[in-house]
């Protein structure tokens, strides 16, 4: 039997550590932290937090590393700082925060509930361009609904 997305997330649940996005807004003031955002470059014109790197999930081993078009030194270089991962939902960050772990970062964070959470915390969110976002207009946007032809057949 094959495992679905859903059972891949649980699996790696108990081994990552999760932040909420209220606890990584205090802990923001006090450290240095990489917040890297991980979803898709069309999500994240729709709002990301204030000074996150954006790295696709599909490059994010690839900028971790050395000797990559895709290399990002700082992120390389901060295999002992504090790195929280952000996806829409927290599902994608949980998995991408598994990956580094085994990549060797020692303070990997998925952030639990995603952008989505940091919104509904009321927490801002920006454009590429620097404007804030509305909260109600961010709901919105980062709550697609899933089409019919999306669900399993019957």
């Amino acid at each position: 039997m094959h495992k679905t997305y859903k059972n891949l997330i649980s699996e790696v649940l108990p081994q990552i550590r999760e932040i909420f996005p209220w606890d990584l807004a205090d802990l923001r003031e006090t450290q240095e932290i990489v917040i890297v955002d991980i979803r898709e470059p069309e999500e994240v014109a729709l709002g990301s937090i204030q000074g996150a790197l954006h790295v696709p999930r599909g490059m994010l081993e690839a900028a971790c590393d050395w000797g990559y078009s895709e290399t990002i030194p700082h992120l390389v270089a901060a295999r002992d700082k504090p790195v929280v991962l952000a996806c829409r939902s927290g599902n994608r960050s949980a998995l991408a925060a598994f990956t580094l772990q085994l990549m060797g970062y020692q303070h990997v964070y998925s952030l639990k509930t995603g952008i989505r959470g940091w919104n509904d915390a009321e927490l801002p969110l920006v454009t590429p361009q620097g404007e804030q976002v509305d909260v109600d207009e961010a709901e919105h946007l980062l709550s697609p609904p899933v089409k019919p032809e999306q669900l399993a057949p019957r």
